[in-house]
């Protein structure tokens, strides 16, 4: 089989993407329009199709995704230099609702979770140290590292220390998303146990912070005040871990319904394949989960920008859409509070990699979430309680955004990429490379290849084959960030420091 160079995504489109890299003189021919290359173009880079005049938008996906800077001629080379955002300030929305059908068979799949107490379930049984406040991220680490070595680790998945530099110092809305995400991280289903680790004059009380926590499991989370100690605060720590230890180590995997399952969706270091291969691929493994009564969960709102009417119009109910609303706005106006344009997004990696502008972003970026329909947004730490497709609020920082999935009680994150990225936040986070080079390049960071949907595969091989992988990884099998210790948190800071 012949293997495609270039691909027309949507036939309204005035570009068309190169799959491989093209040079000048090469002829392309799609949608009845034949066009010379003025030069060279990279591989996942755009090239014109027809004349367009300057101020006229150009069209990808079969969306614009800005406008030209100057008179285009066809076979030109389209980026950042000649393509410009048509993103300002906030918008008026009105509601469209677009209802689509999808047919997607229920499977009864399963996979090999933890059930807890209160009916929740995990896919990793770890003992973790949560820290209320910076000061004590040195004593968490030295818990975790002697808790180590004392155990080998027998019989539960890890033990970790979630260290960050907060809990102090800041005030309002800025202090109480410290204490939300925390709160989260404390309650989530991957932990078998939790020594909540405070120092006892920090802002965030530590006796204040464990009644955030509603009705918790008392004999799985514990608290720990180091200035309240007399003496080796170590000791009394590690008398605390033991116990949690001897609970959490008899906790054993069993069969859990895949309706159960809730996965964050999020992308970094995105290239010109990334809207092609690796996005539609996790949007058809959302669909799917979806379809199998389990969750998903979009953020990254700033790459929302220029594609926001889409999800607001899958929005279920017109209260869904009235809060995604607020939700972009809300975000614009911060970018704005701040001196700062909403439409600058795009890193230097993302254009070396072919994307132009936010809206050229965006709407590949969207495509992480299918076609469901929206059944839930939430606000920056808030925890999931509807199932299906949910937006959460939360900005495009890689480790920012995947900390704010975990938090919200996604099991694990899929993480496209085309440019490589190796970290991974406080649950499993895969990384599916958007393009072929970049799978071969770094088998160390990369948990799957969807650059097989330029090689040959079809998204119908292929889908099944990414379930499985998902749901093994669900079921204990190591992501690759795993496999290296590459885990960490990241709190959205917003707000002065005192």
């Amino acid at each position: 089989m012949e293997l495609k160079t270039y691909l027309k995504i949507n036939p309204a489109d005035s570009v068309v993407v190169c799959l491989v890299e093209k040079k000048k003189g090469d002829v392309i021919e799609a949608g009845g329009e034949r066009v010379v290359l003025a030069e060279d173009v990279p591989a996942g880079h755009k090239v014109l199709l027809r004349d367009v005049k300057q101020g006229e938008n150009i069209i990808k996906y079969g969306y614009p995704i800005g406008h030209a800077l100057k008179d285009l001629k066809a076979g030109e080379w389209v980026n950042e230099n000649n393509l410009k955002t048509n993103l300002s300030g906030t918008l008026e929305y009105t509601y469209s609702p677009v209802n689509e059908v999808l047919n997607i068979k229920k499977e009864n799949r399963t996979f090999k979770g933890y059930v807890r107490k209160n009916g929740d379930v995990g896919v990793r049984n770890e003992i973790w140290i949560v820290p209320t406040v910076g000061c004590v991220n040195g004593i968490a680490e030295r818990l975790a590292k002697q808790l180590r070595e004392e155990t080998g680790c027998k019989d539960i998945d890890s033990i970790y220390t979630w260290h960050h530099n907060y809990g102090c110092s800041q005030l309002s809305g800025d202090h109480e998303n410290t204490r939300k995400v925390l709160r989260d991280i404390v309650l989530h289903p991957n932990a078998g146990a939790v020594l909540v680790l405070g120092l006892g004059c920090e802002n965030n009380q530590p006796d204040d912070f464990m009644k955030l926590l509603g009705d918790y499991d008392k004999d799985r989370i514990r608290l720990l005040v180091t200035q309240k100690v007399d003496g080796d605060e170590v000791e009394a720590g590690m008398q605390i871990l033991r116990e949690l230890y001897a609970i959490a180590s008899k906790d054993r995997r069993e069969d859990v319904s895949v309706s159960k399952l809730r996965v964050g969706l999020k992308c970094g270091g995105s290239d010109g394949f990334s809207g092609i291969t690796a996005n539609p691929l996790v949007g058809e493994f959302s669909d799917w989960l979806v379809a199998q009564g389990g969750t998903s969960v979009l953020t990254e709102v700033p790459e929302m920008f220029g594609a926001e009417t889409i999800l607001m119009n899958r929005c279920e109910t017109p209260q869904l859409f009235e809060k995604t609303v607020s939700m972009i706005n809300n975000f614009k106006e911060y970018f704005l509070s701040h001196g700062e344009p909403v439409g600058e997004n795009p890193s230097p990696g993302n254009k070396a990699g072919g994307i132009s502008t936010l809206e050229d972003k965006a709407l590949g970026c969207t495509q992480k979430c299918g076609r469901a329909p929206v059944s839930g947004v939430m606000e920056y730490g808030d925890r999931l309680s509807a199932t299906g497709l949910n937006l959460l609020s939360a900005p495009g920082n890689d480790l920012v955004a995947s900390t704010a999935l975990a938090s919200c009680g996604c099991h694990l994150v899929l993480f496209t990429t085309g440019r490589g990225t190796p970290f991974g936040t406080f649950v499993p986070t895969m990384k599916i490379a958007t393009n072929p080079t970049l799978a071969e390049r770094k088998p160390n960071w990369v948990d799957f290849s969807a650059g097989q949907l330029i090689q040959g595969r079809t998204m119908e091989e292929l889908v099944p084959e990414f379930i499985d992988k998902v749901l093994a990884v669900a079921s204990g099998e190591k992501a690759r960030n795993e496999e290296n210790d590459y885990r960490e948190i990241s709190i959205f800071k917003n707000g002065v420091t005192l």
